[in-house]
């Protein structure tokens, strides 16, 4: 086995998380704070000490795990130099320490069945880590992940029940806050961690929260300082996360398409909105989504073909011609430019405001976009303003663009 020195591997700031053995370990932090990198070395050093150990790792959508908790996992091995002793798997999403067979599963809320009946081979299932808890927006989906961690230890004295959970805290009102952070309790460990601990950022990644602090102190408050945000005054509060059948609402008569595509790259996501209007009942159900960064126009295509929506009219960023006329030949025949105009934004946000938004629960960056999309404050009175804020928005203004043809009556349906 390699010899590494944990101090150089995992850096600092992360002490109490790496000895805290109770029940629940909460992180919360800016994506810079090395929290989910921390947490990967973490496991696959602790999965290695302790042979009896096996891990479940979760997020709302199973769809997410490859490129988020997968992907820093095997970046740990890695990292770690023990490579060699680890099969990974990609289908199912699995991985095993080859000498004692333990086994790190994935697994998605999207799929409760298959969360609560794993059954392990090899010791026992004692440690959960939760990432992106923030997506958790029922705490009685987290109270069954909680169950599931059961049974005693009593053949490996060493071992402990644990349950990790990481986030970004974009909202002071989740329930996380008031169940971990504003509770003193032993079996809690919640910390808040920022991009001051990480020694691994260059000049350029600093730039970006010291730009921040300046431009957008609200963001930076959260995003860089890991603190709670505070959400007054939400855009819109006419929604429900709530599940449903996407075959079933496309046999309501006269339910329609629409799919909206905003742009972005290095800091902004590239975002799909993909919705069904019931016009008759005012409902718009957003039934999936695309969410990315560093997305080239061919990245984008590709996404937009592997989800099936290539052939569905998208109604797209006018402010980029050359992407939109890029996209039509690459095979989004039916892509084209929002008629943005006067007012535009603050017409079609009073448009969707005279509807319910039915969320599937799968749509977890509609739901985080839309729960802080709130109205701008005037820097010198501080009132809110008729204004949204430029943050939060890429779904939403995707939303827009997808409604332009029902606002101006230009409408058409599901292919």
């Amino acid at each position: 086995m390699v010899e590494i020195s944990l101090k150089d591997v995992v850096g600092k700031g992360y002490k109490d998380f790496w000895k805290f053995t109770g029940r629940y370990r909460v992180v919360k932090g800016s994506r810079a704070s090395k929290k989910s990198k921390t947490t990967a070395l973490y496991y696959i050093v602790n999965l290695v000490k302790h042979p009896k150990a096996n891990l479940l790792v979760v997020r709302k959508t199973y769809r997410t795990l490859k490129d988020s908790c997968f992907t820093e996992l095997k970046w740990a091995i890695n990292r770690l130099g023990v490579q060699d002793y680890f099969d990974i798997k990609e289908s199912p999403l699995e991985i095993i320490y080859i000498p004692t067979g333990q086994r790190i599963y994935f697994r998605g809320l999207d799929d409760p069945f298959k969360v609560t009946s794993i059954t392990v081979e090899v010791g026992y299932l004692c440690w959960m880590w939760l990432e992106e808890a923030y997506e958790i927006s029922n705490e009685d989906d987290f109270n069954v992940l909680d169950e599931s961690i059961r049974g005693s230890l009593e053949a490996a004295p060493f071992l402990f029940k644990q349950i990790t959970l990481t986030l970004n805290p974009w909202n002071e009102k989740h329930w996380i806050k008031k169940r971990f952070f504003d509770t003193k309790d032993d079996e809690i460990l919640a910390m808040t961690t920022n991009y001051m601990c990480n020694e691994w950022l260059d000049k350029s990644d600093l730039r970006v929260f010291e730009t921040m602090s300046i431009n957008n102190p609200k963001r930076y408050k959260v995003a860089g300082l890991g603190e709670w945000g505070i959400v007054d005054g939400l855009v819109y509060d006419n929604w429900v996360e709530q599940s449903f059948d996407l075959n079933e609402v496309l046999k309501i008569s006269g339910i329609q398409s629409a799919f909206g595509l905003d742009f972005g790259y290095t800091n902004d996501p590239s975002a799909l909105f993909c919705g069904l209007i019931d016009n008759a009942n005012k409902i718009i159900y957003v039934f999936d989504e695309m969410y990315q960064k560093s997305m080239s126009n061919e990245d984008i295509y590709n996404e937009i073909l592997k989800q099936g929506y290539a052939k569905e009219r998208i109604i797209a960023d006018s402010a980029e011609p050359k992407s939109i006329d890029r996209l039509r030949v690459l095979g989004l025949h039916r892509i084209r430019g929002a008629r943005k105009g006067r007012d535009s934004v603050n017409n079609g946000i009073d448009y969707i405001q005279g509807f319910k938004i039915v969320i599937h629960p799968k749509c977890v960056n509609f739901l985080i976009e839309i729960n802080n999309y709130t109205w701008d404050v005037d820097k010198r009175t501080g009132q809110k303003i008729n204004k949204p804020i430029d943050d939060f928005n890429h779904l939403m203004d995707a939303m827009r663009y997808a409604l332009e043809g029902f606002i101006r009556g230009d409408i058409f349906s599901f292919d």
